[in-house]
């Protein structure tokens, strides 16, 4: 076979997919685009781009865990989640419309900020865990000695003021007073860079009264390390959520939504969608409803 008629035939493909995406949709696509328009009052273009045999299953997760209120975690959060993983695959798609949708929902732009810095901090440590190939076993047993130093504090008492860190030692003494002893990876992590990975840590992943609760930070981190993937931050963070309360039904969501968030960010950029157009569909989606239309825009 020529080149040239490699390229005819390439071309006939993309015609073909072109239309079996377009106006040939199947009764299952069909069925689905009618919800979707039913559901938030027009179908956003980057649906239609979608093959039939992926719409009607991404249409339903979508509806069912992203955009349900019901659901274990608060959309608001959902969206966040969903923003912090968009963040750091990166997808620009994503990081438009989980953006938009968790302001439509509530969220504020510090919130906003805060979810974006939690995966800035899972990357980060995720990193250096892996790149030092850290013991999972002493790992572990840091986390269990930190836990069992955490159980025993009074839950009634105030958090003590965070200390002014001016060197290595300052750091390893509030690092100790929050863990119990400062832990390997703490001590190995080079003394040039300890106070600022050390204050980063505690004013955005241990901060009990940051703008994101803590089981929402804890839940966000094991989001993000769950689709790095990092099995250390993964354990950490799972562990860190369920001190914080998240129940094992919000533990199972936050990494779901991670998955559900890479699904659509493989078929946005790999479909090649008009990024303007995606834009303006997030835009109408995040309208407010005209009153008197009862309109679902969840």
């Amino acid at each position: 076979m020529t080149p040239r008629t490699q390229l005819r035939l390439a071309a006939v493909v993309a015609v073909t997919s072109f239309t079996a995406f377009g106006a040939d949709r199947s009764a299952a696509a069909q069925a689905t685009l009618d919800d979707i328009e039913k559901t938030v009052g027009f179908v956003p273009g980057f649906f239609k781009s979608f093959p039939d045999a992926t719409l009607p299953g991404t249409w339903e997760e979508m509806k069912g865990l992203q955009m349900n209120p019901k659901t274990a975690i608060p959309v608001k959060y959902k969206e966040l989640i969903g923003l912090a993983v968009s963040a750091q695959v990166p997808c620009k798609y994503c990081i438009v419309g989980h953006t938009e949708f968790a302001k439509a929902n509530g969220a504020t732009q510090e919130e906003v900020g805060v979810a974006v810095s939690e995966a800035g901090l899972t990357r980060h440590w995720s990193t250096y865990f892996n790149g030092v190939q850290l013991d999972e076993t002493k790992f572990r047993a840091d986390l269990a000695k930190a836990f069992d130093h955490m159980k025993k504090m009074d839950p009634n008492a105030p958090p003590p003021a965070p200390a002014t860190l001016t060197d290595a030692a300052s750091a390893y003494r509030e690092i100790g007073q929050a863990f119990g002893e400062v832990p390997e990876f703490m001590k190995k992590f080079p003394e040039a860079g300890i106070v600022g990975a050390w204050r980063a840590m505690r004013d955005v992943e241990m901060n009990p009264h940051g703008t994101v609760p803590p089981k929402y930070i804890s839940l966000i981190g094991l989001a993000v390390a769950s689709q790095i993937p990092c099995r250390y931050c993964i354990i950490a963070d799972t562990e860190f959520a369920k001190a914080e309360g998240a129940t094992a039904a919000e533990v199972n969501e936050a990494v779901a939504m991670a998955a559900h968030t890479r699904n659509m960010s493989t078929l946005l950029n790999g479909m090649q969608v008009d990024e303007a157009a995606f834009k303006n569909d997030v835009a109408r989606l995040t309208k407010p409803p005209v009153k008197g239309k009862n309109v679902s825009r969840r």
